[in-house]
């Protein structure tokens, strides 16, 4: 009997999680629509490429929305039954809160680990496999980042220009650089041709010119300066560009827990890093561990009777996930001034959300002990049948 309850309630809770996952992953996806569709119709990125990219964005953003969903669904499927006084049914025939949370741990325990999973292996992996795409993407045909007859200030410091850029996207042809990385003399480069040379080491793309000319002044504007060459090279940090990272060092996202570890007791870096660093490694925890959280405060505030279940799930559900991305994202500010260890400052919105869950729980846990304890003094205080009326029953009969 029990085991037809478990699965009448997991399939309660399965179904909206899957739905809410697929459309909040979703909704989260189409903000980079505009880019991609940049990458696709502007720089001539094919459809395979594309899906790649967008397979490896997704695990960046199951971190947020399996957790969200696992909390909504809760909340519409055992709303459902509270709604519908299925639970009342369920309590009166001996089913008590802690037997209904057998199910929903099982529910939060799966996606604990799925979360798990995710920040441990696929983030990082994605985040970095999405970086290499983009440099590579870059790396086979110039016109991915250069488009002839356009000024391109993708590059910081770098203003540039070609005036013909063949089909084959083999090199540039009529080119004009504007270098104002050094501020106090910026300079102007012109060349008749311009080959990418590539470094996927160090994700740097080098712009080789041929058979041109510098032209620079200095910052009073009183001396100019020409050099004519038969080579020069430019180096465009076209990675950092596109992912928004340092060239050839990974990131806090892209690195794995061991990675973490390792360069947290090298100590060598500078203390906000450090702090940076600190932060990542304890939110591939404490995001997991929200799932339990979410779950052990969703259930009792789900079996509160109400008849707009859907749009009531929704609102305590997004109105929960406020308020504990403003607990973390303000734990996570403070960590970064200094001002609060890493480990206080992120596992707080979790320590605070779990002891509200059981505070909740253990109310609504009394409630249904006092409902079964009435159920069962009534039926204790009903008088039995006499011989003579169960006679008369029958007659009647």
């Amino acid at each position: 009997m029990h085991r037809l309850i478990n699965r009448y309630i997991l399939r309660e809770i399965a179904v909206p999680f899957c739905m809410i996952l697929f459309v909040l992953t979703f909704v989260l996806l189409m903000g980079k629509i505009l880019q991609v569709m940049d990458l696709m119709i502007n720089k001539g990125i094919g459809f395979v490429e594309i899906a790649l990219l967008m397979l490896f964005l997704i695990p960046s953003f199951l971190v947020f929305t399996i957790p969200v969903s696992l909390l909504i669904a809760i909340l519409i499927g055992l709303g459902r039954l509270s709604g519908d006084n299925e639970w009342i049914v369920l309590k009166m025939s001996g089913l008590s809160l802690y037997q209904l949370s057998i199910p929903v741990a099982i529910a939060a325990l799966t996606a604990f680990l799925m979360t798990l999973a995710t920040t441990l292996f696929l983030v990082p992996y994605g985040n970095l496999a999405s970086k290499v795409l983009l440099f590579d993407m870059a790396r086979q045909k110039a016109s991915v980042s250069i488009r002839e007859k356009i000024f391109i200030d993708d590059f910081q410091g770098i203003l540039l220009y070609a005036d013909k850029i063949p089909v084959s996207g083999d090199f540039l042809e009529g080119v004009l650089v504007a270098d104002s990385r050094i501020s106090r003399e910026p300079s102007t480069i012109i060349a008749r041709r311009a080959y990418l040379v590539s470094n996927p080491d160090t994700m740097v793309i080098t712009l080789r010119l041929e058979d041109g000319s510098t032209h620079s002044v200095d910052s009073g504007l009183n001396n100019y300066r020409k050099m004519d060459f038969r080579f020069y090279d430019v180096r465009l940090d076209l990675a950092a560009s596109l992912a928004g990272e340092k060239p050839g060092i990974k990131s806090s996202t892209e690195m794995t827990l061991s990675q973490l570890n390792a360069v947290l007791k090298k100590r060598d870096a500078k203390p906000e890093v450090l702090r940076e660093l600190e932060i990542e490694l304890n939110k591939k925890l404490t995001i997991p561990f929200s799932c339990l959280v979410f779950a052990l405060i969703g259930m009792p505030l789900a079996i509160r009777a109400h008849r707009s279940v859907r749009s009531r799930g929704f609102t305590i559900g997004l109105f929960l996930v406020l308020v504990y991305y403003l607990f973390r994202l303000s734990g996570e500010a403070l960590v970064e001034t200094g001002r609060l260890p890493a480990i206080i400052g992120t596992w707080t919105p979790n320590v605070i959300f779990a002891v509200a869950g059981l505070l909740v729980f253990a109310f609504s846990a009394k409630e249904g002990f006092r409902l079964r304890r009435i159920r069962d003094t009534f039926h204790d205080r009903t008088p039995p049948r006499t011989p003579a009326e169960n006679t008369s029953k029958k007659d009647t009969c």
